[in-house]
């Protein structure tokens, strides 16, 4: 029942007695199907936009912000968006949306020097998404294809699908005797959330580096996801990646302090299985609820990685939930937005 994996510049991944046998017992305990309907949230959400002072002789400023996307689980409306500049709202890549705004001088004149704000307020109606465990054949026939599913199985720039990976993957399935996908996704699952502590100190953490979390063992939710959706990818099971922010639970209203991401996997059986790894381990009593679930306290902003925006900038963008503000040819180090939100009572 034990692990013995060897990970990047020799060092051994020993999990320990306790942890092999709590990642075992997960696996056969699997997830308790939800007799509730599924829970909602409402709620007003504001998100700022702050460009600083833009550099001295600046001739061209081009800015992408991110704007939510409504899909089954969540119905975005009302949007508004003030800014001191024209903009441009277009879609891109996986459904994304995107506000664009491009500032060209003309000869002679420069850009005020003074920072500016780009504000964006909207509706969001959040449902829990709930994965049944069992679904019916006309269910499935109904269920929509997906047009991206074969690059859901392909690499990230920070997530390789190379040898090394496939193998540590597949010792983790092996080792609890995983046959189904749903069972090998399981595993891969229960693995991570007892090797991996959500730790954010020290550098390193948060770019979603597969071997960097692998040999760290630590980081944020971006590098848990990160294994989870490598090893999955790596055992031919389609997985992807959402970003966004999560919803204090403890207030109606105020502000949230940084980005949140989760993850989902493909099966034939029951379509796409909401994961979120890095809450299970931070909530040991919910990681039942974690695999096959998505509460409805987050607001999605975008899908995947590696993202070309448009109009097309020159390097993909490894997640997009801050703005990208490229100036000159050069982009400056994003600056998180401000985040607000107040509940709704429909």
């Amino acid at each position: 029942m034990g692990i013995n994996i060897n990970y990047r510049g020799g060092r051994r991944w020993a999990m320990s007695l306790l942890m092999q046998v709590i990642s075992w017992l997960l696996v056969l305990v699997g997830t308790t199907a939800s007799t509730a309907p599924p829970r909602t949230r409402t709620v007003l959400f504001g998100y700022k936009a702050v460009i600083g002072q833009l550099p001295a002789g600046t001739r061209q400023v081009d800015i992408w912000i991110p704007v939510p996307h409504s899909n089954p689980f969540q119905q975005i409306s009302e949007l508004t968006i003030v800014s001191p500049y024209p903009y441009q709202v277009d879609s891109a890549q996986y459904g994304n949306r995107m506000m664009h705004l491009h500032l060209q001088n003309s000869p002679g004149k420069e850009f005020p020097g003074k920072e500016f704000s780009v504000d964006m307020q909207f509706k969001a109606t959040r449902k829990e998404h709930l994965q049944p465990q069992r679904q019916t054949r006309s269910t499935i026939e109904k269920r929509p294809v997906d047009p991206y599913m074969n690059r859901w199985l392909q690499p990230d720039r920070l997530v390789p699908i190379d040898g090394e990976i496939k193998r540590w993957a597949k010792a983790v399935v092996d080792s609890v005797g995983a046959k189904t996908d749903l069972q090998r996704a399981r595993a891969i699952y229960n693995h991570v959330i007892a090797t991996v502590k959500y730790d954010k100190t020290g550098t390193g953490w948060g770019r979603g580096d597969i071997y960097y979390a692998c040999d760290a063992r630590r980081g944020n939710c971006t590098d848990f996801h990160a294994i989870f959706i490598g090893y999955c990818r790596a055992l031919g099971i389609p997985a992807r990646f959402a970003i966004g922010f999560s919803l204090p639970t403890d207030r109606p209203a105020g502000q949230v302090s940084g980005y949140h991401c989760w993850a989902e996997f493909y099966s034939k059986d029951l379509g796409w299985v909401p994961i979120d790894a890095s809450e299970a381990a931070k909530n040991p009593t919910r990681r039942a609820y974690f695999f096959g679930a998505h509460d409805e306290n987050r607001i999605e902003f975008s899908l995947g990685r590696d993202l070309v925006l448009y109009p097309k900038q020159e390097q993909p963008l490894n997640y997009f939930i801050y703005p990208l503000v490229v100036v000159d040819g050069q982009s400056l180090t994003a600056v998180p937005p401000v985040i607000t939100y107040r509940d709704l009572v429909d």
